[in-house]
């Protein structure tokens, strides 16, 4: 498909020039971080794990749009924190907020008067208040405790009015709190999975364990097994392969098809597994995720993997598992 000039070539013209735009206001906000942006968001951080309670976000317009995906974002990485939306606080929603909690507004210009009423409020009781702004000296710059403030970037509208670059800006700060939060909570995978328990996402958090096969599924052959036996062994467990262990139960190698098609013309069943395995297979532990399991199949372009735990093989983990599992 070409593009019909000049309409379409002024399109997207247009749209490489907002996300320059865009990125080079990250660009200013990542340099701003290296500043004293970067200290007010390190204060943040302990702010937040000092307090008791929650993170309680709230902005009107684009910026409570940008509050919802960070407040989303919080709570999904360990971090409580939910939405409120300035207008309902002014009618009731203000008894939400506690003194355990910390307040973050967000407001580019600091002057939005729909926050006139959650800014009295933490004054009032004390709440901890933290500003996400581009002017230090607004109306919601002067009422903070804190204040993280971003740096003065045009928009991408050429007009300079409709929330675009402005927008980015507020919501990469969010990110940047929220994984600085994540990080200094020393928070896993493990305890990401508790939160995403659902979707492709919930399925690649799953561990090797969840979804193994073991005890008398697992095709294993001890060193000297004859490849008449191990052929057997491979065809009843249906997995493509057999792997192969020492006297003490170690894996020490894997005899797949592949390995069956390479010696076909070479006396196949007068060998023993040792002559015809892949020593020093891939393997993964049970502990790892599934997402783990699937970047090593694919990368090895292979379909199994012997799931080791202590150098001794006590599973097996196959691509039609991950299939079921949602992952692939």
């Amino acid at each position: 498909m070409t593009l019909r000039a000049p309409l379409d070539q002024e399109s997207v013209a247009s749209a490489i020039r907002t996300i320059t735009a865009e990125a080079h206001g990250l660009d200013l906000l990542s340099a701003a971080l290296a500043g004293p942006l970067g200290i007010a968001l390190a204060s943040a951080v302990r702010l937040i794990h000092e307090a008791s309670g929650r993170v309680i976000i709230t902005g009107i317009g684009k910026s409570g749009h940008v509050c919802r995906k960070i407040a989303a974002t919080m709570a999904s990485t360990g971090t409580p924190a939910y939405f409120v939306h300035p207008s309902e606080a002014s009618h009731g929603d203000l008894g939400m907020i506690t003194p355990d909690d910390v307040v973050i507004a967000l407001s580019w210009s600091g002057e939005s008067n729909e926050l006139a009423a959650i800014l009295a409020y933490t004054r009032r009781f004390r709440v901890p208040l933290v500003a996400f702004t581009s002017r230090a000296d607004s109306t919601l710059g002067r009422s903070a405790d804190l204040i993280l403030e971003m740096p003065d970037v045009p928009e991408a509208c050429p007009h300079g009015l409709a929330p675009t670059t402005s927008s980015v800006v507020q919501l990469a700060l969010g990110d940047a709190l929220a994984i600085a939060l994540l990080e200094s909570r020393g928070f896993t995978a493990q305890d990401f999975r508790v939160f995403h328990p659902g979707g492709k996402l919930g399925a690649s958090l799953k561990l090797v364990r969840d979804v193994m096969h073991v005890g008398d599924s697992v095709p294993l052959a001890p060193l000297g097994t004859s490849m008449k036996e191990a052929i057997v062994q491979m065809s009843r467990q249906g997995f493509g392969c057999v792997g192969v262990t020492d006297p003490a139960g170690r894996l020490v190698g894997i005899v797949t098809d592949g390995d069956l098609r390479r010696h076909l013309g070479d006396h196949l069943l007068a060998h023993r597994v040792e002559d015809i395995m892949t020593p020093g297979p891939k393997t993964i532990r049970p502990d790892m995720l599934l997402a783990s399991a699937l970047e090593t199949l694919n990368a090895s372009a292979i379909t199994a993997l012997m799931v080791v735990e202590n150098e001794k093989p006590v599973g097996i983990i196959h691509m039609h598992d991950l299939l079921r599992a949602g992952v692939a």
